[in-house]
């Protein structure tokens, strides 16, 4: 399989595009209420060790991506069962992106339009996308960061007049509890996610530019995931954003400079359009390549739109309303994630350190 390398700049944008797309309408950690903030920043603390994890296993195994990095440490079979497992987890993700993308184009813009069209539409463009490789869509992504980061700014400087700071007081009122559950599902949803990563890229400039993608990104989407959250939460009070299903579009909603700057909620949509689009795309690819690893195929292209098929068919069946995918992404998926984002990881990087260890001993 050939290797693709990708630059710093490329990585960072496609990190943070990825980590502010579906966040840009869904907003997760509202169990923590006025204290989202504080969880937000305290999963920004948690997540900043599973990221140097993540970065010291691609850095140490330079061209490797976690699944040929688990093969090598588990062996064939073991190894193809835990890549199986991953495979599966990023195949039904492309599915659950795919639906929330369906979900929001419907709802709020074309009722009449039958899901099937909008999703088919974007799986289309990231099937292309996937098949030209990741530096054609890190390349996309270093032109195209900066437009939602933009826009959604625009929004919220519009929108001071509309910020009530006693939607975030008193602070701490309902105890520690809230904010750590708050903490855990920002750190599952989006910033866990980004482990996808660890196999969508795999050869860097060198080995800094590992740790220096990561760990940028997650500082850089963190901090505008903390500044979007603010302004919803200042904006509309935790009990009315908890009631809806895209926060943020209802937030840059109440933007009204007189006549001319108005109805500008577009820009939710077209923020997540495109961190959306590479959400799907990312997670095409990996599980494409995970196929890819299984079989031992030589690429994984030629399977790419296979694969969008039948992730189109899971999607359009796997959930029956919008209600059950919210009940579904909050409630069952924040739990069922942690293996692949926190567990396996440890495992690996453990399984790792101890036969390096036992390899240097042998030689001394």
């Amino acid at each position: 399989m050939k290797k693709e390398i990708i630059s710093d700049k490329q990585g960072i944008s496609l990190i943070v595009l990825f980590m502010i797309g579906e966040s840009s309408i869904l907003v997760s950690g509202l169990s923590a209420k006025e204290d989202l903030w504080l969880s937000i920043l305290l999963s920004i603390v948690i997540m900043i060790p599973f990221m140097i994890l993540y970065c010291n296993l691609l850095a140490n195994h330079f061209g490797k991506d976690l699944f040929q990095i688990i093969e090598l440490y588990f062996g064939k079979i073991i190894g193809k069962i835990i890549i199986l497992f991953y495979t599966l987890y990023f195949f039904d993700l492309v599915a659950i992106v795919l639906k929330d993308f369906g979900n929001l184009v419907t709802t709020t813009n074309f009722p009449e339009t039958p899901i099937i069209i909008p999703m088919v539409f974007i799986l289309i463009l990231c099937s292309w996308i996937v098949k030209e490789g990741i530096e054609v869509i890190g390349r996309w992504g270093e032109v195209i960061v900066i437009i939602p980061v933009v826009l959604t700014f625009i929004a919220i400087i519009f929108l001071i007049p509309n910020m009530d700071l006693r939607n975030i007081i008193p602070s701490m009122n309902s105890g520690v509890k809230p904010v750590i559950k708050g903490a855990y599902e920002v750190f599952m949803y989006p910033l866990g996610e980004t482990v996808v990563f660890t196999i969508a890229f795999s050869t860097f400039k060198n080995k800094k530019s590992v740790y220096k993608i990561f760990i940028n990104s997650l500082l850089i989407g963190g901090i505008f995931l903390l500044i979007t959250s603010l302004t919803i939460i200042l904006v509309l009070g935790v009990d009315y954003a908890s009631s809806l299903y895209f926060p943020l579009y209802a937030t840059i909603a109440r933007v009204n400079v007189g006549s001319a700057l108005q109805r500008i909620e577009a820009i939710s949509a077209i923020v997540y359009l495109l961190g959306g689009f590479i959400k799907i795309s990312i997670y095409l690819l990996a599980a494409c390549k995970g196929i890819a690893e299984i079989f031992k195929f030589k690429d994984y292209r030629f399977i790419v739109m296979p694969v969008s098929l039948l992730a189109a068919n899971l999607s359009y069946f796997e959930f029956d309303s919008i209600i059950s995918f919210n009940e579904w992404v909050f409630d069952v998926w924040i739990y069922y994630a942690f293996p692949f984002i926190v567990i396996l990881p440890t495992i690996i990087f453990i399984v790792y350190k101890v036969r390096n260890k036992l390899l240097l001993k042998h030689n001394m």
